[in-house]
């Protein structure tokens, strides 16, 4: 079911060509019921007319710690260097990757105001799985009619499922 305003957004899959080759298109989102509490993660990836999709969750964890966790997975799941087009509805995640993170890894994982970085350990595994990738990192408004971002989100809330079902 599409949000309330997706007259404004609708549009298709479309691949970006680049140099007659097709980038990756991906689309990955988080989600946790309570902040902590159980979370999922969700992705899809788009090359051309190949589709994948992926999900999986975890128990007490963050939203910002699915949010991290699914762009690592997504970038995982590529079998060779690509070039990107990286969609994600987390300001923290794409102001992070462009704009803090040499810092951090100048100051020693340190903030500026010196205090050790929140999820260092999910942001060191995501500078590695971005290292060998060409990635545009686009933010997109959640639940804005986005067709990959809607995707996403049902996919991280399918990972919060299941994560719910198998403690059950």
């Amino acid at each position: 079911m599409w949000p309330r305003n997706d007259r404004k957004r609708l549009r298709k899959f479309e691949p970006v060509m680049v140099e007659n080759q097709a980038i990756v298109e991906i689309w990955t989102d988080g989600a946790c019921k309570g902040n902590p509490g159980t979370g999922g993660w969700g992705v899809l990836l788009k090359r051309q007319h190949q589709e994948k999709t992926l999900c999986g969750g975890e128990t007490n964890t963050t939203n910002n710690r699915m949010e991290l966790r699914a762009v690592i997975e997504a970038l995982g799941a590529l079998k060779r260097p690509c070039q990107v087009v990286l969609h994600t509805d987390s300001q923290y995640v794409q102001k992070g990757i462009t704009e803090w993170l040499p810092n951090w890894k100048a100051r020693g994982w340190r903030t500026a105001a010196k205090k050790p970085v929140k999820n260092a350990d999910l942001w060191r595994e995501l500078d590695e799985a971005a290292a060998g990738h060409q990635i545009d990192w686009r933010w997109v408004r959640g639940h804005d009619g986005d067709p990959g971002n809607e995707r996403a989100d049902a996919l991280a809330n399918e990972g919060v499922l299941a994560v719910v079902k198998s403690n059950a």
